[in-house]
């Protein structure tokens, strides 16, 4: 599990075996047991939830829209384009 980055109590992070085929680049996002998976392609977006409320995700989501191009290039990084 590759830590991209920490925001607050955000860990933002994905999953090195991400599937086959994989899906779009994705980060998850950890935080006291609670935990989302969130989009980043073709647009920032939650996918699902496990416990966070709506003002979470919405704060995790901007997180994520401003750290996309970080994401991106750990995601080519570890998997290749």
């Amino acid at each position: 599990m590759p830590t991209i980055f920490r925001s607050g109590p955000y860990r933002v992070f994905f999953y090195s075996n991400e599937g086959n085929p994989r899906e779009a680049i994705h980060v998850h996002v950890m935080a006291g047991g609670r935990e989302a998976k969130i989009w980043v392609q073709p647009d920032v977006s939650v996918a699902s939830s496990h416990g966070f409320n709506a003002r979470e995700l919405n704060a995790i989501i901007q997180i994520v829209d401003e750290h996309h191009e970080k994401i991106e290039q750990a995601w080519y990084e570890h998997f290749g384009h």
